[in-house]
């Protein structure tokens, strides 16, 4: 299998597509956004101050001149009122026009904005910001597709040539059996998009009733729902598993023999928000796997969410890979 970036990079290149950075001023962002321009990739925005943008460029010698800087102390009150109405139009009343304005001060709720009003194609924030700053502006004013009733975070995880996709890692807490089911539809529609044949494993601590509980019931319940949801991709889909019943090809032969999934398993969807993000942590830490994401699953328009640990290669990678579902 070909890397994943490579393949995107690719299919981006010369496409002109606009990916805005709110966190424009943070070195990681700027020395991602340089090497984006430099393969011609796409037309990075940079939100902040001019000058700081362009001072911290030249210490890390990075050419300015093919990037788009939004420095919001110079964005006319014209500018700014219009966008503010437009905001509070989005909002259906829920949010008041001096609340907008106030809301637009902050460069995720503008950037946020902007894709919105398709003067960016995909926003990419995280490295200085909590998740919840991120997503809560998507889910305001960007909202859901058309498809889903929530959002969720998966990441891909990759290591030479083996890929995989763990969800829900960023977003839903204790998801319920109908929450689960949805979240993998959307984390099926992911590995899709990245060239993953998705074999489905609803993850438990049982595996076909070895356990007995009402959290082994509510994976049974999503993987069932997940399948009626998907009838096309049933057979590909199963749970409850454990990890080394869905994962080695050994264990699933005498723990759930007959299953199409057991140990060939690549979509991964844990019962909780916890058991997600302490899994994709391990296999990122100790297993030595890239872990590119949160990429925020079910909105109507690309935004990612950076880990505030991430380097400037993993703005670079979630650039690319947040791009590419603007295609």
């Amino acid at each position: 299998m070909a890397d994943l970036f490579k393949e995107l990079a690719d299919k981006i290149k010369g496409r002109d597509l606009r990916l805005i950075f709110p966190e424009g001023e943070d070195t990681r962002i700027q020395q991602a956004a340089g090497k984006l321009v430099a393969e011609n990739l796409l037309q990075p925005i940079l939100i902040g101050s001019e000058r700081k943008i362009k001072d911290t460029a030249v210490a890390l010698n990075l050419d300015t001149s093919s990037w788009e800087i939004i420095d919001p102390e110079k964005v006319s009150k014209d500018q700014k009122d219009e966008l503010a109405q437009k905001l509070v139009e989005r909002r259906k009343g829920k949010t008041d026009l001096p609340t907008a304005i106030e809301w637009l001060k902050d460069p995720n709720y503008l950037a946020t904005m902007l894709v919105y009003l398709r003067q960016a194609d995909a926003m990419v924030s995280g490295a200085a910001h909590p998740t919840a700053d991120t997503v809560r502006p998507a889910l305001q004013i960007i909202k859901t597709d058309q498809e889903s009733r929530r959002i969720s975070g998966s990441f891909i995880m990759q290591k030479g040539e083996k890929r995989f996709v763990f969800a829900d890692c960023a977003i839903n807490i204790d998801p319920d059996a109908e929450s689960l089911a949805e979240i993998a539809v959307q984390s099926i529609k992911t590995a899709k998009k990245f060239g993953i044949k998705p074999k489905t494993a609803f993850l438990s601590f049982s595996t076909k009733g070895s356990a007995k509980h009402d959290l082994v019931d509510k994976v049974v319940q999503a993987a069932a729902i997940a399948k009626k949801k998907l009838p096309e991709e049933a057979e590909n889909i199963d749970g409850e598993l454990q990890f080394d019943a869905a994962f080695v090809p050994e264990v699933a032969s005498s723990k759930a023999p007959g299953s199409n999934v057991a140990g060939q398993a690549n979509v991964f969807i844990f019962p909780s928000l916890e058991a997600g993000n302490i899994g994709y942590k391990i296999a990122q830490r100790m297993g030595g796997f890239q872990a590119i994401g949160p990429i925020l699953q079910g909105l109507a328009a690309p935004v990612s969410d950076l880990s505030r640990g991430a380097d400037s290669d993993d703005v670079y990678k979630v650039a690319i890979l947040t791009a590419a579902q603007a295609l």
